[in-house]
């Protein structure tokens, strides 16, 4: 029987805020088996940007990366963000070790092309490396990973943490029971963006084809979906996506089936 494995994605929101990222860590924390942490920080980044005179451009909700932007995100990713949550996951007792997709090769991608638009300096993912992650799993350390990839020739990309925490799902659900958990400042998914309680308790693919017809589901959430029913499609046991206080109260959220 393979060992359990729980890969937790959390918003820049939450690894941003000292609270939040207080409550969510002693949460995933009490989670059993092995874990995976992968964190955003979208919005310190663009604080960053800001405080630096660095002009921030969004396309539908998509960082532009050129060559200043680039440095940016992974001085505020890979550094400040990635650090404090390793630095916290300490105090608790983990050992954790922060990692980018250089970092042991974990995983590789390539800059975006064929949009309408150029996005610069951002990757899609083509490999995860399952056995330098399961080297670090076994040995009982946490990894957390930010939204950083390379590309295998020296060039870092700025890369979604939702995709790259459901194609690490993907990768490693041939070893273990995993178990993949999206969590941000929403309950889960909602049928009313306006309504807390309007969570949607279960979605098939069925589902989400209409809900993505009719517009309840739209903007960021539409990755969120995407990447989880591709990750149920490559062995992955389990998809939830609930709000980050919610993580370890079953029941909640809303699971993708």
């Amino acid at each position: 029987m393979k060992e359990q494995l729980n890969i937790i994605k959390v918003g820049g929101k939450i690894v941003e805020e000292e609270s939040s990222l207080v409550a969510l860590l002693r949460d995933f924390v009490s989670l059993p088996g092995r874990k995976v942490l992968v964190h955003g920080g979208g919005r310190s980044a663009t604080a960053m940007a800001t405080r630096l005179g660095i002009e921030t451009r969004m396309v539908d909700g998509r960082r532009v990366t050129d060559g200043t932007m680039l440095e940016v995100v992974t001085m505020v990713y890979a550094g400040l963000v990635n650090k404090r949550v390793v630095a916290r996951l300490g105090a608790l007792g983990v050992k954790a070790l922060g990692l980018t997709g250089a970092d042991m090769d974990v995983i590789r991608s390539h800059r975006r092309t064929g949009t309408q638009v150029d996005y610069g300096f951002v990757g899609d993912v083509d490999h995860v490396n399952t056995d330098a992650l399961a080297l670090l799993i076994e040995d009982g350390t946490v990894p957390v990973i930010a939204p950083l990839t390379h590309d295998g020739q020296g060039q870092l990309l700025n890369t979604n943490a939702d995709t790259m925490a459901g194609e690490t799902a993907k990768a490693l659900a041939g070893r273990y029971d995993v178990t993949l958990t999206f969590c941000f400042e929403k309950r889960g998914v909602l049928a009313n963006a306006d309504d807390e309680d309007s969570v949607i308790p279960h979605i098939s693919a069925d589902d989400f084809a209409q809900l993505k017809a009719d517009g309840t589901v739209q903007g960021g959430m539409l990755p969120k979906l995407e990447n989880s029913f591709a990750a149920l499609k490559a062995g992955v046991s389990r998809v939830v996506i609930t709000r980050a206080d919610q993580l370890t109260q079953p029941g909640t959220g809303t699971v993708i089936e």
